[in-house]
């Protein structure tokens, strides 16, 4: 299927909400291929969390129910084991999907008053903090990404999480003070054109 660029002229942009998550996708979605088989929701250990089943969610995506779908928790709640996209039958690149209708929904701010709004506000804090890391870094810095979410989301389970962060520093397993890796420079440079390519 091919993909056209979304008008903002367009009277019904939610119509071509299909088209517009396909094209902000990386890679190639597969998401028009989905036969609502409902394999995704039955494969996933998270559904039960999530208001949407992927299956439902893609449907609504189809319908062109925008706002419904930017406000649903199914993204946040993906943990992106990747066995709904090995078992779907259409091979539809599901997780990547659920990176895109975040990132869609952080943009358009409807992330943020949802009726899911705390799972959501809270798990988009975290990828923010895992990405702010990543480009200062060049990789994860957990102990100050635990350290940090755990301080502004979960303040009285910071103390008990300090036995097992000591247990993984005594045994070489986490770092209490960040490392960039080499070539950091390069990899901010990539990463700053990927953003300007997102922008425009």
């Amino acid at each position: 299927m091919k993909v056209q660029p979304v008008n903002p002229q367009d009277p019904n942009p939610n119509l071509r909400f299909l088209e517009e998550v396909s094209a902000k996708t990386a890679g190639v979605s597969r998401l028009e291929m989905c036969i609502q088989c409902g394999t995704c929701g039955g494969s996933c250990p998270c559904s039960a969390d999530m208001d949407h089943t992927p299956r439902m969610l893609f449907a609504m995506i189809r319908a062109g129910f925008r706002e419904q779908a930017l406000r649903s928790n199914t993204p946040w709640i993906c943990v992106s084991c990747y066995h709904c996209v090995v078992r779907c039958p259409q091979d539809v690149h599901i997780t990547d999907v659920m990176y895109t209708l975040k990132s869609m929904a952080v943009r358009s701010g409807y992330y943020a008053d949802s009726p899911s709004w705390k799972i959501n506000k809270t798990a988009a804090d975290f990828s923010g903090s895992f990405i702010k890391n990543v480009n200062e870094y060049g990789r994860s810095w957990e102990a100050g990404l635990a350290t940090v979410h755990s301080l502004k989301h979960f303040p009285l389970r910071a103390p008990n999480m300090a036995p097992m962060g000591l247990g993984m520093w005594s045994k070489k397993r986490l770092n209490i003070t960040p490392k960039r890796i080499k070539g950091i420079e390069q990899l901010q440079a990539i990463l700053k054109r990927a953003n300007e390519l997102e922008v425009s």
